[in-house]
């Protein structure tokens, strides 16, 4: 709530440029809020004669007892559901199973036939659709407003998001309005079976050590996870559920226009959805070590990628990045060439099926974790594999 004392109110009109939403007035040099405000505190923090007064009321969303259910955010690219959104449908699916609950499935966008169908195949048990025009392209006030309102009126006991560029934007927008907590980056969900409470595991202190976080007395608890760290489940499309459309939310919420987007002249890297992935180190030298491991990568039909050090010495983006600080990876066939093993890099591809490492110091960490390893040269080792691998007769 928020309240303004005329009798101390000069007039002056910070108020009015303050406010980031544009919901404040001055009609007869007393301000006016219209219900645009979201009660940020900005105008009273800077009204300099203390006449704005905001008042938060408790708005614990529900106690523990009282919420159920676990959602997910599913996030749409090129009117499909991202792979992370599929993967979190899965973990939501072992979660809700624990405490005997149901899993929904929150889709927002346009154009969205046959994917609530789809969010069922992969566990879902009913999905909010909110179809429109105006959310063809993700918009953060416009979606903020669209979850936010669900979760009030249906009062979910979790919520995942995928810890994308949106994802990262809509869940700590939704947490704040909700008052609730949220941990980011996830690596492992689980439930306490003695509370019901979401133990959210995470990295910390630069890799070294996993903290598991608790929200024990808020609801709903938030969670951003990367994508790979969870295997997307099977689909089963015999699977039956339930689909609710909602209308979309008011115009006033909409804090940005977006006209359209332009497509970027570089290659996409997808490394979170590579099957194969061929990484390179500080051992490959510089951007001609890379180069061929770019061609192992190619004849493989994989994905080149590196750990931090080639990013750090400037050989390559970060976009190929591995690790702790890069992309969590889930790849059928990891191979490392010249890479130490750090924790902060072994984070990032502890979900690969099989890792083949190759280095020429036979005490790197990376030989702990792999499936294979090759003691040598990568120099040496890397050109026969492609000689040998370019000559197979498939």
């Amino acid at each position: 709530m928020i309240t303004i004392d005329e009798t101390l109110c000069i007039g002056c009109g910070i108020c009015v440029e303050t406010c980031p939403f544009g919901s404040i007035t001055l009609v007869n040099n007393v301000p006016v809020v219209s219900d645009t405000c979201t009660l940020c505190g900005s105008c009273a923090h800077d009204c300099p004669v203390g006449a704005i007064v905001i008042t938060r009321p408790e708005t614990k969303a529900k106690v523990a007892s009282e919420a159920e259910d676990v959602w997910v955010w599913l996030e749409i690219s090129d009117n499909q559901i991202k792979q992370v959104s599929l993967e979190l449908l899965g973990i939501a699916r072992e979660l809700a199973d624990t405490r005997k609950e149901n899993v929904a499935g929150i889709l927002i966008g346009d154009e969205l036939e046959g994917l609530a169908e789809i969010a069922i195949a992969h566990g879902a048990d009913k999905v909010w659709r909110i179809s429109s025009r105006e959310l063809k392209y993700y918009e953060t006030g416009l979606y903020t407003a669209a979850v936010v309102e669900l979760a009030k009126r249906y009062h979910p006991s979790v919520i995942l998001f995928g810890a994308t560029y949106n994802g990262r934007d809509l869940a700590p927008r939704v947490a704040a309005r909700l008052r609730t907590g949220l941990t980011a980056d996830c690596t492992g969900l689980a439930i306490e079976p003695s509370t019901g409470h979401l133990l959210q595991t995470r990295p910390a202190f630069g890799g070294n050590i996993m903290a598991t976080i608790l929200t024990p007395n808020h609801r709903p608890q938030l969670a951003t996870v990367r994508s790979g760290v969870i295997k997307k489940p099977s689909a089963d499309y015999s699977r039956a559920g339930e689909i609710i459309d909602l209308p979309c939310p008011e115009p006033r919420f909409r804090l940005s226009n977006i006209l359209g987007f332009i497509p970027s002249s570089k290659p996409v890297v997808r490394l979170e959805e590579a099957d194969i992935i061929v990484a390179g180190g500080r051992g490959v030298g510089g951007s001609k070590g890379l180069k061929l491991l770019e061609q192992l990568a190619q004849v493989l039909g994989g994905q080149l990628a590196v750990s931090r050090g080639p990013v750090d010495e400037g050989w390559i983006s970060s976009e190929y990045q591995v690790g702790q600080t890069g992309k969590i990876v889930a790849p059928r066939l990891y191979i490392a060439c010249g890479i130490s093993g750090t924790v902060q890099h072994l984070v990032g591809i502890q979900s690969a099926s099989t890792i083949v490492a190759i280095n020429k110091d036979p005490r790197a960490p990376i030989f702990k974790v792999a499936d294979y390893g090759l003691v040598g040269d990568l120099f040496e080792i890397v050109p026969r594999l492609i000689n040998k691998l370019s000559n197979l007769e498939v």
